[in-house]
C-alpha cells in the first residue's frame, strides 16, 4: 500500500497488485464515470433507484463531477481519522493505466463494519478487474481494523456473486424480497467475509486470464 499526502487534509490511497491499481478519483476522470453510467447493467445494478426500483437518468459529466467532489470530501474525512466511509477508488490497469470500474467504501459502522461496492464498465469485464479489485479493496480495510466486510448481490446477479466467491467471501444468506427493480420485488443475497477466515479461505490473486464478467453488485 502506497499513501502519499499532495495536500495536507487530503491523502492519496494506491494499493496495487502490480495487474490493477486502486486510486482516489479525480474530476479528470469525470467523462469515464458519464460514459459507465449509460450502461444499461450499471444502471441496473449500481445507479441510484426510485422506490419503485426505477433509474435515474444517465449522469452528465456534470454529476460525475459532483460525486467525484463528493468521494474526496470523504477522503478529507479519513484524512482527518474519520472511519472510510464514502471513499471510493478508480479501478485502473496497472500496466496501462487507464480507467476500467469503480470501488468503494458504501459505509463503516459504529462497530467496525465495512460494507462495499463495485462497478467494471463494460468495455473492461471479463479480465479478472473485479475479483483483484475486491481482494485489494478487502484486505486494506482489513489492515485498518474493519472485524467484518460485506457486499450485497441481487440474486439474479450470477455474475457478481461469483466475484464475491473468488474473492474468498461467504454466501451468508438470502434476503427475500429485499429490493426492487422495475416494480418487482427482488431477492438479495448477502457476502461477507472475516479477517481471521479471510486470509485462509482467499486463493491467490491469478494471473490476468482469470474471467469475470460482472458490471457489479449492489454495495
Amino acid at each position: 500500500m502506497d499513501v502519499r499526502e499532495p495536500d495536507a487534509d487530503v491523502p492519496v490511497v494506491s494499493l496495487s497488485d502490480g495487474v490493477v491499481t486502486l486510486r482516489p478519483w479525480s474530476r479528470d476522470d469525470a467523462r469515464f464515470m458519464a460514459e459507465a453510467f449509460a450502461d444499461p447493467a450499471i444502471r441496473r445494478y449500481n445507479g441510484a433507484h426510485d422506490r419503485l426500483g426505477r433509474p435515474a437518468p444517465p449522469l452528465s459529466i456534470e454529476d460525475a463531477e459532483a460525486i467525484i467532489d463528493e468521494f474526496a470530501s470523504c477522503w478529507r474525512a479519513f484524512g482527518a481519522a474519520e472511519p472510510p466511509s464514502g471513499v471510493a477508488f478508480a479501478i485502473t490497469d496497472a500496466a496501462s493505466g487507464g480507467l476500467v470500474g469503480c470501488c468503494g467504501v458504501d459505509d463503516w459502522s459504529k462497530g467496525d463494519v465495512a460494507q462495499f461496492g463495485y462497478w467494471i464498465g463494460p468495455g473492461a469485464r471479463g479480465r479478472g478487474y473485479a475479483t483483484r479489485a475486491v481482494v485489494l479493496l478487502t484486505r486494506w480495510l482489513f489492515e485498518l481494523g474493519a472485524a467484518r466486510a460485506f457486499l450485497t448481490v441481487e440474486a439474479d446477479n450470477e455474475a457478481s456473486a461469483a466475484v464475491a466467491r473468488r474473492a474468498g467471501f461467504v454466501h451468508e444468506g438470502t434476503m427475500r424480497a429485499h429490493s426492487v427493480w422495475q416494480g418487482k420485488r427482488i431477492d438479495v443475497m448477502w457476502f461477507a467475509a472475516l479477517p481471521h477466515e479471510w486470509t485462509m479461505r482467499r486463493p491467490p490473486v491469478r494471473s490476468r486470464e482469470g474471467r469475470d464478467q460482472s458490471a457489479g453488485g449492489l454495495g
